[in-house]
């Protein structure tokens, strides 16, 4: 993906991860797709996970991609038949965000052995958290002052973050190319949004 050009070429990558990950790609793709439009891509991530529920096993696919205008975000989420499907099936959503709204990109990385760290050799893993306001989280907890015999109450103290969406990808869980790709995504989007800002 590194390198990779703006043309119908970086379509075609998108596709063939979304149809690597082996997760209802028609599907997947048709919805991507769809949202995308026209516009040509910049570029774009997929990650897969499976999660255990109880005694069972449910698979999720988060594409994202970035666009010269827009940031598309697209869920897949397989369900198991239950009282309103008498057969399993598959949700998918997309969400579409202005580049303009996106207020944070944070990309935090985890290293073995930083003491002995050479530039450019990948993380063990990676966390994109990316927030345009959609969701927010606030924390709060009591309010204290420095003296010890105070017994005053003196309300609450907290922080809101904004955490729309946060992807964790580890080289033992999901392959050093995806570590790599996600790398390169949020350089991307950091890029995006800076370049908004000027």
């Amino acid at each position: 993906m590194e390198g990779m050009a703006k043309t119908s070429t970086t379509t075609q990558g998108l596709r063939a991860a979304i149809e690597r990950s082996g997760y209802y790609p028609a599907l997947v793709a048709e919805a991507v797709e769809a949202a995308v439009g026209g516009e040509p891509i910049r570029s774009y991530l997929v990650h897969q996970e499976t999660t255990f529920d109880q005694n069972e096993v449910r698979r999720h696919v988060t594409v994202l991609v970035l666009t010269g205008n827009r940031f598309i975000v697209s869920h897949t989420d397989e369900q198991a038949a239950d009282t309103t499907s008498p057969t399993p099936y598959a949700t998918t959503s997309t969400e579409s965000v202005k580049i303009g709204r996106i207020s944070s990109v944070v990309l935090s990385r985890v290293v073995a052995n930083p003491e002995s760290y050479t530039p450019g050799t990948l993380p063990r893993e990676v966390v994109l958290t990316i927030g345009w306001g959609a969701v927010s989280r606030i924390d709060l907890e009591p309010a204290a002052c420095g003296d010890p015999n105070c017994d005053a109450d003196h309300g609450y103290t907290g922080s809101s973050t904004a955490d729309d969406l946060s992807l964790r990808v580890s080289e033992a869980g999901d392959g050093p190319e995806t570590v790599r790709q996600t790398l390169v995504f949020a350089q991307s989007l950091s890029e995006a949004t800076a370049d908004v800002t000027r």
